[in-house]
């Protein structure tokens, strides 16, 4: 009985150190989206068109390309804590400045530092948790890392409705010094300074302290993580070996036949490309000046936004618990059939829309049904290509090459989502029907993707892979 209380003990506090480390993806999702409610406010003080809007929103993904590939770096030469502690500063320091910008190029300058935050903490945390996480329960714990992200995204359209209803609707309205979009930009520097104070509580990693030459206190933590009970000495022997004959893989060895690459990589890239062309950080971006481009006010575009957080969160969990069952081919085709129907209905309920005195309307049904076009959408999304293309690339590739071909699917992802989020306020501008048209296509064309070159990984070992 002592034991299985000693065991709980143990697992709580996994489950805390965890917890607090995910409070990285929780940024990673708040600082992504918070963008959405302040667009139009932005636009409207700076006097800017859309080309120079979707280039300050897309801004931050170029720095988060950079600081993923930084951040691995980092975590080897400072450690997991001290890097985890270095983004939760830059997220803090670029809150402030995105509060308080005095040009746009100044604006978009501290949305580079705070996509740099994004993508160390995309990196670090995940690491983190697999290396602290008891291995009969890393697949849960790892799991935290994208729920915290989805949580994010839900919170910072809850904090923006909140602060565009005290404005009265009105993004660009003072309150006290500043405006109301400023407000929501600056918000993100609380979570920052909470994640700052988590991650100088939680202990270091262990395969960071044997790296580094500190065996006794790996002991200490591994005891703290995985229990008394455990043989340290042999794990701390385990983890030794690993280092000693582990090959870091380059991109070297990523070289194959198919244009200058291995097939494998190929689609682990095309994979992280169409997870992103489907259109859906559009949604999480823009989707409060797409839901007024249509006709509706300010505050109830920002709560729209985040009911479609919420479905998002919905979907996610409705993936982790689908993902081991039914397996990753089926639950990818699903969604993808899923998506393209929904985008093809938002894009022709979004080709009915009419100026009217001066602003732009959706009639009825076309509204309504634009409305939950876009939540199925979003709904299809997270409970399929959401989750399971990251299942995926943990899965697909071999050992000898996983790190590395997962670096390059990454950076496809990030510069996929950069496209789609520079090109789109044009994009919408010249048409926004056609442009929801191209997504749904994209849509169908993964299905067709994953249909013919994507194997089922389900039940299959690592080893098995490649």
């Amino acid at each position: 009985m002592a034991t299985q209380h000693t065991h709980q003990e143990h697992l709580s506090h996994v489950v805390f150190i965890t917890a607090a480390a995910a409070v990285g993806g929780f940024l990673f999702g708040y600082d992504s989206s918070v963008i959405n409610g302040a667009v139009v406010g932005i636009q409207n003080h700076f006097r800017v068109g859309p080309v120079v809007i979707g280039f300050v929103v897309a801004i931050a993904l170029l720095g988060s390309a950079l600081g993923a590939w930084m951040g691995g770096r980092l975590a080897d030469r400072l450690g997991r804590t001290r890097s985890m502690q270095v983004a939760a500063a830059l997220f803090a320091v670029s809150s402030i400045g995105q509060m308080l910008p005095f040009a746009v190029w100044d604006l978009g300058f501290w949305r580079v530092v705070a996509g740099f935050a994004i993508g160390m903490a995309s990196v670090l945390g995940p690491a983190y948790i697999a290396e602290v996480a008891p291995p009969a329960y890393r697949g849960r714990l790892g799991s935290f890392q994208q729920l915290a992200i989805v949580l994010g995204i839900a919170v910072s359209q809850l904090v923006n409705y909140v602060i565009a209803s005290i404005a009265g609707g009105n993004v660009n309205y003072h309150l006290g010094p500043l405006q109301a979009w400023q407000w929501m930009l600056g918000a993100c520097v609380v979570p920052a300074l909470l994640y700052l104070l988590f991650a100088s509580v939680i202990p270091e990693s262990p395969r960071y302290l044997i790296m580094s030459g500190r065996s006794r206190k790996a002991r200490e933590v591994l005891a703290e993580v995985e229990g008394e009970d455990i043989d340290l000495d042999a794990r701390v022997a385990e983890i030794q070996h690993v280092l000693r004959t582990e090959k870091v893989p380059g991109l070297k060895d990523l070289r194959g036949p198919a244009l200058g690459l291995l097939p494998i990589v190929w689609i682990g890239i095309v994979l992280s490309a169409f997870q992103q062309l489907v259109g859906i950080n559009v949604i999480f971006y823009y989707s409060s000046v797409l839901w007024q481009s249509v006709g509706i006010n300010q505050a109830d575009s920002l709560l729209i936004s985040f009911s479609s957080s919420i479905i998002n969160i919905i979907g996610t969990f409705i993936a982790i618990s689908l993902v081991d069952k039914i397996g990753r081919r089926p639950l990818l085709m699903i969604g993808s059939a899923g998506m393209a129907i929904s985008l093809a209905t938002a894009a022709w309920a979004f080709s009915a829309a009419r100026m009217v005195e001066g602003t732009v309307s959706l009639p009825n049904p076309q509204g309504a049904i634009a409305l939950v076009a876009a939540n199925v959408f979003v709904l299809f999304f997270a409970l399929s290509w959401g989750v399971v293309v990251w299942v995926l690339l943990g899965e697909m590739f071999p050992n000898r090459l996983r790190a590395a071909a997962l670096g390059v699917a990454a950076g496809a992802q990030w510069i996929a989502n950069w496209l789609i989020t520079v090109s789109f306020p044009a994009l919408s501008e010249w048409n926004l029907s056609l442009t929801y048209a191209a997504y749904a296509g994209f849509a169908v064309l993964s299905f067709l993707f994953v249909a013919k070159w994507v194997r089922e990984t389900k039940g299959r070992k690592l080893e098995e892979m490649g």
